[in-house]
Parts: C-alpha cells; structure tokens; sequence
C-alpha cells in the first residue's frame, strides 16, 4: 500500500475515536462523528471501525475521506500501554468458570395499597 499520511500527535492517549474526529474538524459535531462511525465511513488500521469510542493510540492509521492519519505520540507525552488483542480460542479459556454458591437473594418489595382505606386516595410518592 502507497498511501500519504498525515501525521497527527498526540498528547496523550489513548484517544476514543470520535473525539479524535472531532478534534481534527473532519466533523462537525460528536453527533455527526457517532453516526458515520457506525454508518462504516471510518477505517482504522485499514480496517472498517464502527466501534464509536474505540481506544486508539500512536501508531494507528485512521482513514477518512480518503484521507490517511497516522498517530503519533509527542515527545513529552507518556506512552499508555495497548492492551493486547486476545483471540477466541484465549477468550474461551480465560472466561470465568462457574461456581457452585448460592444465588444472593433479591430485596424483597412490599407492595404499596393502591388506595388507602381511610380516604379513598391514592398514596402520593415523593421518591
């Protein structure tokens, strides 16, 4: 791949995705940004994102109208460390196993009359 990129830096990441859209003016509101996210105008690592806050740090490509950014981290800006990318098979066996305890019991609610007896009327709640 040939592209040109725009090099964008960072202060400090990560950054979620339509915030960044936003901070560079592709757009004009966060509004605006959430919907082309999800309406698949927005690539990310040459891939189509519809993850609206997903997490990007330096070292991202960002498409967008044609366009490339490719994110940089500032020289006095602190690295965040990048999660790791887990596949299916690591989270199947990563998942929690269950246990055999008890489920918690749930608050019980007293149901209110739903006239009083006295007046006729319905309780007023304030809460």
């Amino acid at each position: 791949m040939n592209e040109e990129y725009i090099e964008i830096e960072l202060e400090e990441e990560p950054i979620e995705l339509c915030k960044l859209l936003k901070v560079l003016n592709l757009v004009e509101g966060g509004g605006q940004a959430k919907n082309l996210i999800t309406e698949g105008y927005v690539g990310v690592n040459h891939e189509i994102c519809t993850i609206k806050r997903k997490k990007l740090y330096s070292g991202d490509v960002l498409e967008f109208d044609g366009e490339f950014f490719k994110l940089a981290l500032s020289e006095d800006a602190t690295p965040a460390e990048k999660p790791a990318v887990q596949t299916q098979a690591e989270s199947k066996q990563a998942a929690p196993q269950p246990t055999n305890q008890p489920a918690k019991s749930k608050r019980k609610r007293t149901k209110k009359p739903k006239v009083d007896d006295k007046t006729g009327r319905r309780p007023i709640s304030f809460g």
